[in-house]
């Protein structure tokens, strides 16, 4: 076998993850019924299958043209941007109080609530 053949197998796989995993995220968008669990099928889901997209991109140019890098760049702009704007998501989701109440923490009353201590509040005045 030769190295095109071994490439167009591996391009192949990566377009089947890919779908799959895409179509698994597009499912989860539509079917979900919440905000807040509507965002772990594209950040999560469809991340990984726009990835498996950019991995067969890359296998692709350079086994049958000259290469290329911009997948690479896309895939980290991707990378670094899905999450931020997930955790963005979630945090107005928070704030509105359209998702449910956040469980109550266990040793402190300010982590990761929306509470802020009484001496931050005295400092601030």
């Amino acid at each position: 076998m030769t190295l095109q053949i071994i490439a167009t197998y591996a391009i192949a796989i990566s377009l089947l993850i890919g779908t799959i995993f895409t179509l698994v995220a597009g499912i989860g968008l539509l079917k979900l019924n919440t905000a807040m669990s509507r965002l772990h099928a594209p950040t999560k889901a469809g991340t990984v299958g726009i990835g498996a997209f950019l991995i067969a991109s890359m296998i692709h140019s350079w086994t049958f043209a000259d290469g290329s890098f911009h997948e690479l760049l896309i895939m980290g702009f991707l990378f670094v941007t899905a999450p931020v704007s997930a955790n963005f998501l979630a945090k107005v989701n928070i704030h509105r109080g359209v998702c449910a109440p956040l469980p109550a923490p266990t040793n402190d009353d300010t982590w990761s609530t929306l509470n802020v201590p009484d001496a931050d509040l005295e400092t601030e005045t």
